[in-house]
């Protein structure tokens, strides 16, 4: 028998999503989250997609060694269990590889070491998808264990857009430089807007704006990442749900010195307390968009700056590229959010970026074009899909040895 199944995890500090894949036909055959993993209040969430009802219970899970044996045995009732000689390997999103790993790669204890090594750059993402890692070591030892790296996408560009200005040397000692992230969306995302515009990557320049609470950009050249908005950590660039994005540096040096606030309360402060949610109180394009309808000032001053940042990465990637064939739009907002679509695109006319009014209110989960038929720059709605993503390349890299 073929094994020819990929389960998907996606580990956070108390969650783990996962998904379900047979590579024959990229189809899904089951996913779910268990979430508030080390509390009485743990919830588990699984639906299996080849029949049947979604299943739901609540209760405590200590850890997540007893997280990953709650969705075993919920695969196992669907007679998808982790034993099946189907199953061909695991794929762990892992958020930080830095310039290390540039691809994805199966997991041994020298890749378990460099992860941990990475712990300073990523201390509230690695050290959970480190720990997922192992624990599906442990139920499956004899299984192949891939990590698909956040960061990989974006190793292949150039120094002059991965460096930042500061002495090379301190640079380099601590590994200050700009690594980007949600990799994996990017490289799904302008692939599947190269095939949507009948090019294939290599002959396609895309701008992908990645929409959701976190919010980055990136610019692709013949499906090759050139830069990108996030930089040594996730909080640089656009504007995000709770995240400030691009911020004077010296802010920090002032709300430490004037302020008297504690490195950690300013961490906290620029993760947790700004971006969408800092200026208005809410993170969800929904409320603000509804609260902006009532007539909101703030919720109104909060969308604008959100638009203003992206709408400045868009041209800013647009010169950087010097062809743009097209824009994707993807992620919550990306995807479901016409007005903030519109707003992004609205006076770069000359730059042949254009939405079709109707074209653009149409909802739909399949990849579009929301431009005129005769733009110059075609733009897109593409829905991501980073768990078919990191199925794809942890296939890709085990399949043909089963």
């Amino acid at each position: 028998m073929s094994s020819t199944r990929v389960l998907v995890l996606n580990s956070g500090s108390s969650s783990v999503k996962y998904q379900l894949l047979d590579m024959r036909d990229s189809s899904r055959l089951a996913m779910g989250l268990v979430e508030r993993i080390g509390e009485q209040s743990s919830r588990l969430k699984h639906t299996p997609l080849t029949g049947g009802e979604s299943r739901e219970w609540t209760g405590p899970i200590a850890d997540h060694d007893a997280a990953l044996k709650a969705v075993a045995e919920e695969l196992a009732k669907d007679g998808l269990g982790l034993d099946s000689p189907e199953l061909a390997a695991i794929g762990h999103r892992v958020v930080h590889g830095g310039k290390h790993f540039t691809e994805p790669t199966v997991i041994d204890d020298a890749v378990l070491a460099e992860i941990e090594r990475l712990i300073p750059v990523a201390p509230l993402h690695n050290p959970a998808n480190l720990t997922g890692i192992r624990t599906a070591q442990a139920l499956r030892p004899d299984l192949p264990q891939v990590a698909v790296f956040d960061t990989a996408f974006h190793t292949t560009m150039p120094e002059s857009a991965a460096r930042y200005a500061i002495d090379v040397r301190t640079a380099d000692e601590h590994r200050v430089r700009r690594y980007g992230f949600h990799g994996t969306s990017h490289a799904y995302v302008s692939r599947a807007t190269a095939k949507l515009l009948g090019r294939a990557p290599e002959e396609a320049n895309v701008i992908v704006l990645h929409l959701g609470n976190g919010a980055s950009a990136s610019a692709v050249r013949g499906g090759r990442c050139v830069d990108t908005s996030m930089g040594l950590t996730p909080l640089e660039g656009l504007v995000m749900g709770t995240r400030s994005g691009d911020t004077d540096p010296a802010v920090i040096f002032h709300l430490a010195r004037v302020g008297g606030m504690s490195i950690d309360e300013i961490d906290t402060l620029l993760n947790k307390k700004s971006g969408l949610m800092g200026l208005c109180g809410d993170n969800d394009m929904r409320e603000i968009r509804r609260r902006i309808d009532e007539g909101d000032e703030q919720a109104k001053l909060a969308f604008d700056i959100y638009i203003h940042r992206l709408k400045k990465y868009i041209g800013a990637y647009y010169a950087v590229l010097g062809r743009v064939d097209a824009i994707a739009f993807t992620a919550g907002v990306g995807e479901n959010a016409a007005e903030v679509r519109e707003a992004a695109v609205a006076g770069l006319e000359t730059l042949g970026i254009v939405v079709d009014g109707e074209l653009n209110a149409v909802r739909s989960d399949e990849p579009r074009l929301i431009s005129p038929r005769d733009a110059r720059v075609k733009v897109a709605v593409v829905p991501t899909d980073e768990e078919l993503e990191i199925a794809t390349q942890t296939y890709a890299l085990v399949g043909n040895t089963n």
